[in-house]
């Protein structure tokens, strides 16, 4: 009997660790697929112009004509929440992938050549990161109130320092290890060692940052919109749908639920597509 027990081989948690690490990324994956289906094709098949008031037909509830209903001003919210979800997540996205391009190449520079070019990125991105991420992005849409450039720019400069600290820290690892020392000493050069061996070890890595500062900035622009500052009405944005509806929620609660289930649903994917890994 213990003999058995002892035999038996050891649980193989590792394993078991990366399906549950699969399942989460592919249920992530589900989800933020369904979101940009209906933020693609949503506006198309709703065909109702989100701007469009009707007056008579104010704080209607769910039905067949309007699945969502209405708001105070007769819109449909299917329809805003369409093109909001096609806003947030364009931007963001935009974003979180500008902010990628000069972060890598800065943290890839800074850990190749290292003495003062490192300390002075160093220091540029301390800089950067004295100023709360939110206050920039504040300070940009308080220069242009209501502009989607101003929103665009100041994610795209709060975001690209993280992509910075990981590309270095991670490139630093790479470039001391043994397979690009042998590959310099057979004369290969930089543009190999980039595509045989940095990039690969950084993409992974990489995914999991688009996927977090992808969710960071969704959250931002839904902030700046809820307290006022970000994009201005009428434009059907998530943040800004919530401030319009808030003041209805005891007659008519189904309208905000509808923005926070679909900014939860966003962000809910997002965090599960990146799952638990380290990223600094």
């Amino acid at each position: 009997m213990n003999g058995s027990l002892i035999d038996m081989p050891p649980l193989d948690l590792a394993g078991r660790g990366a399906r549950r690490a699969a399942i989460r990324r592919r249920a992530g994956l589900g989800i933020l697929a369904l979101v940009a289906a209906f933020s693609l094709f949503g506006p198309a098949l709703i065909g109702i112009d989100p701007a469009r008031q009707t007056l008579a037909d104010t704080l209607l509830p769910p039905g067949a004509a309007h699945w969502l209903g209405t708001d105070v001003l007769g819109r449909s919210v299917l329809a805003r929440l369409a093109h909001a979800a096609r806003l947030s997540l364009g931007l963001a996205l935009l974003a979180a992938l500008t902010a990628a391009i000069p972060g890598v190449l800065l943290g890839v520079a800074a850990s190749w050549r290292g003495g003062r070019i490192e300390r002075a990125l160093v220091m540029l991105a301390d800089a950067v990161l004295s100023v709360p991420g939110l206050l920039l992005v504040l300070l940009f849409a308080a220069l242009a109130p209501g502009r989607h450039w101003a929103l665009y720019i100041g994610l795209s400069l709060s975001l690209w320092v993280e992509y910075f600290r990981v590309c270095r820290a991670a490139s630093r690892q790479v470039l001391a290890g043994d397979a690009v020392q042998a590959s310099r000493l057979l004369g290969f050069g930089t543009g190999y060692v980039l595509r045989r061996h940095l990039l690969p070890a950084l993409a992974p890595v990489l995914g999991t940052l688009l996927a977090f500062s992808a969710a960071q900035a969704v959250l931002a622009l839904a902030a700046l919109g809820f307290i006022g500052v970000g994009l201005q009405p009428p434009t059907p944005e998530l943040g800004l749908m919530m401030t319009e509806f808030l003041p209805h929620y005891e007659e008519a609660p189904w309208l905000i639920a509808a923005p926070v289930a679909l900014l939860m649903a966003v962000v809910l994917g997002m965090m599960l597509v990146a799952g638990d890994g380290e990223t600094t």
